[in-house]
């Protein structure tokens, strides 16, 4: 039976997704059970959870040794080991995918984060992954960069679906829209069907506001003081008030009349890293139709334990979200630093999981008897 707060939240409009996704979540049941207690009806992944997975060399030994035997390296083996995964999640979520008409159903993996301001050489890899993979209702994440802006749309016009990841500023996010209409728009030219592609923009959350409350604590002030924890929720409003917009246009009209899908919302980085701040602020606080939520466990179970989902919390808040952001800048806070930073840091923890994983990988391939 579904639980009454994750019940609501999907009432309003919002796809539930985890941010998470192992070996043991898949084999012990425990993600089932969330699809049916907790409204899951996607999954993402990165580079990080990956990391986490795989260091429960547990689950994963057996498939290790025979990948060691085979003579695979860890280049090769942890492609293997994650799109297995991922397509095994996929295989879960199938119904949900053919309920959905694909909206929701959808597992994500992400190219090789080391590509991510390399143009060709992540087309390139989407297509492999894709390929991988073999499910339909696979995302293919690609990182918001603006080299990664021309293989967004390339990786849509050859007909896969797209998670178009690590999104910080409100200007990325029109790009990002603009290289999504690009891309439905070749993939029409192309002969694919435009209904069967879909796409989510993905909007970090709370980053912002850890970087800019760290500033606001630098400026010291009681109007500093006052201005923690809005940053997040206002940049994503903002985000959405551009998704509003961008999906009215004549441009879009005429894709939409093709059967194609608008490229949702999601939000990401939803966990609460601020102990000061309510534990579900961005999930109750980001309640907006024709939206995802990705949130890691603990922010599932805190949504579901004492959430207050009381609608639509977005829509028409505009106003007040751009008010914070003109107090900021006042302030002396830095939009475009920020954000710049941001996508800077983004890039480098997922590059850092990435050369981790394949390193501890690569030990445990050795251990195995492989090279």
């Amino acid at each position: 039976m579904s639980n009454t707060n994750t019940q609501a939240l999907s009432d309003a409009g919002v796809s539930i997704w985890l941010d998470d996704l192992s070996r043991e979540r898949l084999s012990s049941g425990s993600l089932e059970a969330l699809i049916k207690e907790k409204n899951v009806v996607g999954v993402t992944t990165n580079p990080s959870i990956f990391h986490a997975a795989l260091s429960n060399g547990e689950s994963y030994a057996q498939q290790v040794a025979q990948l060691a035997a085979a003579g695979m390296d860890a280049e090769e083996a942890v492609f293997k080991i994650t799109s297995d995964d991922v397509a095994a999640a996929c295989d879960l979520f199938a119904p949900i995918a053919a309920a959905t008409n694909g909206a929701d159903g959808r597992v994500s993996i992400e190219v090789d984060p080391r590509l991510a301001r390399k143009t060709a050489e992540t087309i390139a890899e989407a297509k492999v992954l894709y390929d991988l993979v073999n499910r339909e209702n696979v995302l293919i994440k690609i990182p918001a960069t603006v080299e990664g802006l021309e293989a967004i749309a390339e990786t849509l016009a050859a007909g896969i679906s797209v998670n178009v990841t690590l999104i910080f500023s409100l200007e990325r996010y029109r790009a990002v829209i603009n290289a999504f209409l690009t891309g439905l728009e070749a993939a029409k030219a192309n002969g694919h069907d435009v209904s069967k592609i879909h796409s989510v923009a993905s909007f970090f959350v709370s980053r912002v506001d850890s970087e800019i409350d760290a500033r606001l604590n630098v400026i010291n002030t009681p109007e500093a003081e006052s201005m923690r924890g809005k940053a997040g929720l206002a940049n994503a409003i903002l985000a959405y008030q551009v998704y509003e917009e961008s999906f009215t246009s004549e441009r879009w009209n005429l894709l939409a009349a093709a059967g194609a899908n608008a490229q949702r919302p999601l939000w990401a980085s939803t966990g609460v890293k601020d102990p000061a701040l309510p534990d579900t602020l961005y999930v109750t606080g980001l309640c907006a139709p024709n939206t995802v939520n990705t949130m890691p466990e603990k922010t599932l179970e805190a949504t579901a334990d004492h959430a207050v989902i009381t609608g639509d919390t977005v829509t028409g808040a505009y106003a007040e979200a751009n008010a914070v952001l003109d107090s900021l800048a006042a302030l002396g806070v830095d939009y475009n630093d920020v954000v710049t930073k941001l996508e800077v840091e983004g890039l480098e923890k997922f590059e850092t999981a990435w050369n981790e994983l394949l390193t501890d990988l690569a030990a445990s391939l050795k251990n195995a008897g492989g090279k």
